[in-house]
């Protein structure tokens, strides 16, 4: 199995295309469904979230006011810094148990869907390519103002959180244009689906992983033969 990364900047469109990608029957381990699952209450990066922000940005319910914290965090980068230290080591090692278990069912290739990827994910440095979701600024802007309801200053003061979407596209190995139609998309997607089922990127890595399996059975066997006589 090999790991496909799939990024692009908020808004850009990149929730459509892993959804096209998981109706092609690709697992998709989405960081940010990992993210909410992880805040939950009185679980440990709940726990952190509140020593450093108090209890103001509780619900009534215990749950985490989203829209509170995200007004806290995108007006101060060093209050983004600290939440994210308080998620992304349960977010990634969430996200590496779904790894291990897309390999353990012998799949093809999984995708990483990860917003902040190269905003220093650790994640990164194990994965085989990248996808980038594009879209210009304009329609960004557009989008992100009527899917939140944001003013045209919030918008961008989010947008301005994030590394630009064209530096990402300089890094990317694909980069899937979102400003045109759905269905111009949905072609992008199925075009390097196919290319990614042809790859033999997973039968590698599994020959190594038997390779290694079998070293430690032979090591097993002779240390076993050697205490035993």
């Amino acid at each position: 199995m090999f790991l496909i990364g799939l990024t692009g900047g908020i808004a850009s469109g990149k929730s459509t295309v892993a959804n096209y990608f998981r109706d092609l029957g690709v697992t998709i381990i989405d960081a940010d469904k990992i993210a909410r699952k992880v805040v939950e209450p009185h679980r440990p990066a709940w726990k952190l979230i509140v020593r450093h922000f108090g209890e103001e940005i509780l619900l009534e319910d215990g749950s985490i006011n989203r829209a509170k914290l995200g007004t806290i965090i995108f007006a101060d980068h060093s209050k983004r810094r600290v939440l994210n230290s308080c998620t992304h080591p349960y977010i990634q090692r969430e996200m590496f148990s779904e790894i291990v278990k897309c390999f353990i069912r012998g799949e093809h290739y999984a995708m990483l869907d990860i917003p902040l990827l190269y905003e220093g994910s650790k994640l990164l440095s194990a994965i085989n390519q990248v996808i980038v979701v594009y879209c210009d600024k304009e329609n960004q802007l557009f989008r992100l103002m009527a899917r939140n309801y944001l003013t045209k200053e919030e918008a961008q003061q989010r947008i301005d959180a994030q590394m630009s979407l064209d530096k990402k596209c300089d890094l990317a190995d694909h980069v899937i244009d979102n400003n045109q139609t759905k269905d111009r998309t949905k072609e992008a997607v199925l075009n390097l689906h196919a290319k990614f089922q042809q790859s033999w990127v997973h039968w590698k890595l599994r020959l190594v992983l038997i390779g290694l399996v079998l070293c430690l059975c032979i090591g097993f066997y002779h240390l076993a033969c050697y205490m035993g006589g």
